[in-house]
């Protein structure tokens, strides 16, 4: 990790921090959180990176999983089964390794080695994720990230959609002493604006941090911002609060934020690599049982029954 990287970062657009609106500044971290570890799908490890974190900080988002990092033996790589989804986006990013995405509606496809999928479930769809046979065979490193963002109550219903978003299409960036190298896979930093089409307006960044760098961008004044570690040490806001592997912050209101790298890093990992995340606050009701995020309870329970009638697709007789 990283599989997407620029030879020299000095070469590339730099970013840097300007007030975007009078009387707002830095954005102090208010919160963070240690991701708890869990079992997904037919059973590969994650960390619940928004655990016990109130949804009012984290909306648009729902949940997100960090996938890994693992070295699977051979015979080790595990997915998931086929399951549904309704009412909102799942955005997959692989740093490492591959996974295959099939749904329902036809959409699919392998991602992998800095790869995004953008699945739109809306009205709803079945799909499964698994490992491609060679890395079942083989073994080898996995490592990646699964976002769900929330659809606004108009748009739940909504026709699926599919992106496959390609690692050579993510908008590198370099900050302002070149000492971070920032990858927007989706909305925009600095006027600069990532490949992902967003319903719900947010901004998703990858960014690598060398030691003993500093990173500050300019920030929507509008939306929250969450960082969450990847890998490395490092601290965040004004302050300087300590997070890292497996920690995620809540920063409070401002129009830029600020994450730091440890000058001493780790031995498996060189630098500071963070997920930056905000979005729009959609302020509706949200409502989540299992795969399922609607706007209200009887919502959920028609898209059981839907679910249940077979509405919602079927498995593909050549996957069956």
């Amino acid at each position: 990790m990283p599989a997407v990287t620029a030879e020299n970062p000095l070469t590339l657009p730099r970013v840097a921090a300007q007030s975007a609106a009078e009387g707002a500044g830095p954005r102090r971290a208010m919160q963070v959180t240690t991701a708890p570890s869990a079992l997904e799908g037919e059973g590969f490890p994650v960390r619940r990176a928004f655990a016990g974190i109130d949804y009012k900080n984290l909306d648009p988002f729902i949940m997100m999983d960090q996938m890994g990092e693992v070295e699977y033996a051979a015979g080790e790589p595990k997915g998931t089964p086929w399951h549904p989804h309704r009412g909102f986006e799942t955005v997959t990013y692989i740093m490492d390794g591959s996974f295959i995405h099939q749904d329902s509606h036809g959409g699919g496809g392998t991602i992998s080695d800095g790869d995004t999928q953008w699945m739109t479930a809306g009205s709803g769809l079945l799909h499964i994720e698994t490992p491609p046979e060679a890395l079942v065979a083989s073994g080898g490193l996995f490592h990646g990230l699964q976002l769900w963002v929330n659809l606004p109550r108009a748009d739940k219903m909504t026709a699926p959609a599919y992106q496959d978003i390609g690692g050579g299409n993510i908008k590198l960036l370099a900050s302002a002493d070149g000492g971070a190298l920032i990858r927007v896979i989706a909305g925009e930093v600095g006027g600069h604006a990532g490949p992902g089409s967003t319903r719900t307006p947010i901004t998703m960044i990858h960014a690598t941090v060398s030691p003993g760098a500093e990173l500050t961008l300019p920030w929507r004044a509008d939306f929250n911002a969450l960082a969450y570690g990847l890998a490395g040490r490092g601290s965040a806001g004004a302050e300087g609060r300590p997070f890292g592997l497996g920690r995620t912050v809540v920063f409070g209101r401002g129009d830029s934020l600020t994450v730091r790298a440890d000058e001493t890093q780790e031995s498996r990992s060189p630098n500071l690599e963070v997920v930056l995340l905000g979005g729009l606050p959609l302020r509706e009701p949200m409502m989540q049982y299992g795969p399922f995020v609607m706007s209200t309870h009887a919502e959920l329970a028609q898209a059981f029954d839907d679910f249940k009638a077979g509405r919602l697709g079927t498995i593909p007789a050549a996957a069956a």
